[in-house]
């Protein structure tokens, strides 16, 4: 986005950021599920401003985080001065999410607001907080029903904040993340009905990061056994058919016996399209 749309977003959005601001102060005190993406960190960064001490990080650890992304929540809680507390879930080990239903997700989240919510009471936290936006409400997050039975707020949706403005509100704030591609777990790149497994999510990891290495930013690499489909941003896609042989060799070298570059464009939410899973319909 150039900076006059980054402007006209803020100049359109400042009344929903003052309302964030006053529902996170109303709380007192927030822990943050804080995963180093677009929406966690700018929910954070806020956080951080309006409660000072009283707000902090939590992250989960997990086989579908990437290291780089554990590295990358530790980065910025510290520039953010932000206490962090950084935790180990356990979802591996719930037969539920490893038989990777369209409802994974679920199982998921709920092992992670459970040590959210272990860890608010333990340090007298009186609220917890995620990133979920106004956009996510018409996408398949079913672990969205799992911070409803939680009782986690989510202040961007709450206030109305869509994705295009909290990356804008980002930039203002000179967060790094202002311009991230968007990230999901790991587990995301495994077909629903493919069990997830340590290295299923290891491969996986590994070659999106020789992919990263290359100079890639907007993209995933999809499990299909020995297969590896390349999934790539519209704006990169004609660099990497340039690029096919180094992209091939990354990708083999993550342990897969055979690696595709797809004809359409990356974009969030295509494995869930290809399951036929419908949207939500959203009213107003």
């Amino acid at each position: 986005m150039s900076p006059i749309q980054l402007e006209g977003l803020r100049s359109a959005s400042e009344a929903k950021l003052a309302r964030m601001k006053t529902d996170i102060a109303a709380c007192g005190s927030a822990l943050v599920a804080f995963s180093a993406g677009v929406d966690s960190t700018f929910v954070l960064a806020v956080a951080r401003e309006v409660l000072g001490a009283g707000a902090i990080a939590l992250t989960a650890h997990s086989p579908s985080v990437p290291q780089a992304e554990r590295e990358e929540a530790r980065a910025l809680a510290a520039r953010l001065g932000v206490r962090h507390v950084e935790v180990t879930s356990r979802e591996q080990e719930d037969p539920r999410y490893v038989a990777n239903g369209s409802d994974r997700c679920y199982f998921c989240k709920s092992e992670l607001y459970r040590l959210c919510d272990e860890t608010a009471r333990a340090q007298g936290i009186a609220a917890i907080l995620d990133g979920f936006n106004a956009d996510d409400r018409k996408d398949h997050r079913p672990g969205h029903q799992a911070a409803v039975e939680r009782r986690i707020r989510s202040p961007l949706a709450e206030a109305g904040l869509s994705k295009d403005e909290v990356r804008a509100w980002s930039a203002a704030y000179g967060l790094p993340t202002w311009d991230k591609p968007q990230m999901a777990c790991l587990a995301s790149r495994i077909p629903y009905g493919t069990a997830v497994t340590p290295e299923r999510l290891g491969q996986v990891e590994r070659a999106e990061a020789a992919l990263r290495a290359l100079g890639l930013r907007d993209f995933r690499v999809r499990h299909h056994g020995d297969i590896g489909r390349i999934e790539v941003g519209e704006g990169e896609l004609d660099a990497a058919f340039a690029r096919r042989a180094e992209l091939a060799a990354a990708v083999k070298g993550a342990g897969f016996k055979l690696a595709v570059l797809d004809l359409e464009p990356f974009r969030s939410g295509r494995m869930n399209a290809l399951a036929g899973i419908a949207l939500p319909v959203v009213h107003g």
